[in-house]
């Protein structure tokens, strides 16, 4: 085993073999959206669909959530599964032997691009409970009752497409830097422009032994136990830690230990493609990655119930705002050890202050209420919303809410985890919606 080989072996990562369209597609068709963004937003799948119009497509191969309630969706997933082995058996994808692709996005927010890297990471050491100390943790609480749809498309699937992206601790920027600044030796895969204005993208092929061997150093520098606890005061090293894609990773997790069963005889189980998970690594020190706050929307809520629970719920102030931008302006000051949350509804627009609030974080404190809320307001509904533009547009709708909440610091993101474990969930968000992973590499998952 050469020595990149083996720290990848010890540290949960693998040189993925990714499969791409063939030459002559039209990869601005190809690639679409992660499947989570827009899901109350069915007018841009829509859109999607038509500008997709017919040509070979990952729409085909992924079920955007908007649609998630729909009836059909035993026929979509049916759908889905076999368009996929109709992509591989006319030869729509075709392997791009093993290596890591390294990413360049740029969006229409950021002046410079986000950098990843597209691998392989083992499944073994990712679990995904509240008190996860595995080597891949998840940052954000999982709810299990979202993965039964997900696994019923993995079960059958020959194929992954990721939106995962776990993050990691480098303020050296040792590891995905250095690639990035000899993309220039590197073969590049592709080349192309996102539907819907939504960016750039490009990406390079990293094989060489070299390389590898360098990547691997300095991520088992990152790894070192003694200088782990040194930083954080803790044992369980945290390599990887997920920032987007939590309930995908979930379900590839759950699936594995399905075929862990099912397979218990197999003598080459080890090395079976279930066990692993295509990932892009993001560097939380990038500097083409923002971090987002994900607002809340609620639907058919009766306004005046809301506030008057939430006011025997919990200590706060209300102040009455003159327009949006005030109340998000002030919503995102640094207020010390009170949360601020601004809200929108059309009947009026303002600021919630909680002067001592019960959780850590300001999604922690309105999350706890609006569990607490939902569970006694039949007919009421919630969306978690990316961005300030989509969460007033549905705000202005009669009988809604919007919750716009402020931004996290990426620099303690880390620490935060460690110390207290995962956040509330749908705390943050890296980037806007059209900032999101966009599905372009795929990889088999079955033998």
């Amino acid at each position: 085993m050469s020595s990149f080989a083996a720290v990848f072996d010890k540290l949960g990562l693998r040189l993925p073999e990714v499969q791409l369209p063939t030459a002559g597609t039209d990869l601005s068709k190809w690639a679409v959206v992660a499947c989570d963004q827009y899901s109350s937003e069915r007018d841009y799948w829509n859109r999607v669909e038509a500008t997709v119009s017919g040509a070979p497509s990952t729409l085909n191969l992924v079920f955007p959530e908007a649609f998630l309630e729909d009836s059909d969706k035993a026929d979509r997933i049916s759908r889905i599964q076999s368009t996929m082995r109709d992509y591989l058996s006319r030869r729509v994808l075709e392997s791009k032997g093993e290596g890591f692709v390294l990413v360049e996005r740029y969006t229409p927010y950021e002046r410079k691009p986000r950098v990843g890297l597209m691998a392989a990471v083992d499944l073994e050491k990712y679990e995904y409970g509240k008190a996860s100390k595995s080597m891949i943790r998840p940052t954000e609480g999982t709810i299990v009752e979202r993965l039964p749809p997900r696994m019923q498309i993995r079960r059958g699937a020959p194929l992954e497409l990721p939106h995962i992206m776990l993050l990691v601790d480098d303020p050296k920027r040792s590891l995905i830097e250095p690639l990035y600044e000899s993309r220039a030796e590197l073969p590049k895969l592709y080349d192309f422009e996102l539907m819907l204005g939504s960016g750039r993208v490009r990406g390079w092929q990293v094989k060489d032994p070299a390389r590898l061997d360098r990547f691997a150093a300095a991520l088992e520098a990152l790894a070192d136990p003694s200088a782990y606890k040194a930083r954080y005061g803790k044992d369980d090293v945290l390599l990887f830690a997920v920032g987007d894609g939590n309930h995908s990773l979930a379900t590839a997790k759950a699936i594995w230990e399905e075929t862990k069963k099912e397979r218990s005889g197999d003598a080459d189980l080890a090395n079976h493609p279930a066990r692993w998970a295509l990932v892009e690594l993001v560097n939380i020190y990038d500097e083409g990655l923002p971090f987002h706050p994900i607002h809340r929307v609620l639907f058919g809520v009766d306004e005046a119930k809301f506030f008057a629970d939430l006011k025997s719920y919990q200590e706060h102030r209300v102040e009455k705002m003159r327009d949006s931008a005030s109340a998000f302006a002030k919503a995102d000051e640094n207020s010390g050890a009170s949360h601020r949350i601004a809200f929108v509804s059309s009947k009026g627009i303002g600021l919630l202050d909680f002067p001592k609030p019960h959780a850590n974080l300001a999604a922690g404190t309105i999350q706890e209420f609006l569990d607490s809320f939902l569970k006694v307001s039949p007919g009421v509904g919630i969306d978690y919303i990316h961005g300030r533009e989509s969460l007033e547009a549905l705000a202005a709708k009669p009988g809604n809410l919007g919750l716009y909440l402020p931004p996290i610091d990426k620099g303690s993101f880390f620490g935060t985890v460690i110390r207290d474990g995962v956040m509330p969930r749908k705390t943050f968000s890296m980037g806007e919606a059209p900032e999101k992973r966009f599905y372009v590499e795929a990889r088999k998952i079955v033998r």
